[in-house]
């Protein structure tokens, strides 16, 4: 199954809207304006919540929580290497690897693919594909991406 993920180009917070391989809406993502870390929540089409996303502010590498329900389900690390990232995916027992800064990347559950992301180019705005493996929980594969994301555009922002 794949999912594209598409971020909204003129908005002051966070906006992404989901589709599915025919083109429909699937789900929307919105990131919080005023907040002390990042916070992304993510909605299927009636409104309801389906993850959030949040940010550990004082932590010296990257660390992000999801929850499903209100439960913490999954934190998300990136380590510390000097010449690729690396991050792990506890709760899930994924990790992740690949060309961030070129956004082409594998989520590997113990040494099978569970999801594959790149980035869609001629496209307005940013466009990524999830590729994502039988049996993967499509929102936990969803919620990595967005994570990801984050990380590599802090990063691209503050070195200029």
């Amino acid at each position: 199954m794949k999912l594209y993920l598409k971020q909204k180009v003129f908005s002051w917070n966070d906006k992404f809207t989901v589709y599915d391989e025919q083109g429909k809406d699937k789900y929307y993502v919105e990131g919080e304006f005023f907040s002390f870390g990042k916070k992304l929540h993510i909605y299927d089409l009636s409104g309801n919540e389906i993850a959030f996303i949040r940010q550990e502010v004082f932590s010296f590498l990257p660390k992000y929580y999801i929850s499903f329900g209100g439960k913490e389900v999954a934190t998300v690390k990136k380590h510390f290497t000097f010449f690729n990232h690396e991050f792990s995916v506890e709760g899930f027992g994924w990790s992740v690897s690949g060309d961030f800064f070129g956004h082409e990347y594998e989520i590997n559950d113990n040494g099978r693919m569970a999801a594959s992301v790149y980035k869609e180019w001629f496209t307005f705005g940013d466009a990524y594909a999830i590729d994502i493996s039988d049996g993967v929980n499509e929102i936990s594969a969803l919620a990595v991406a967005l994570i990801i994301d984050a990380v590599i555009s802090a990063e691209r922002n503050n070195n200029g």
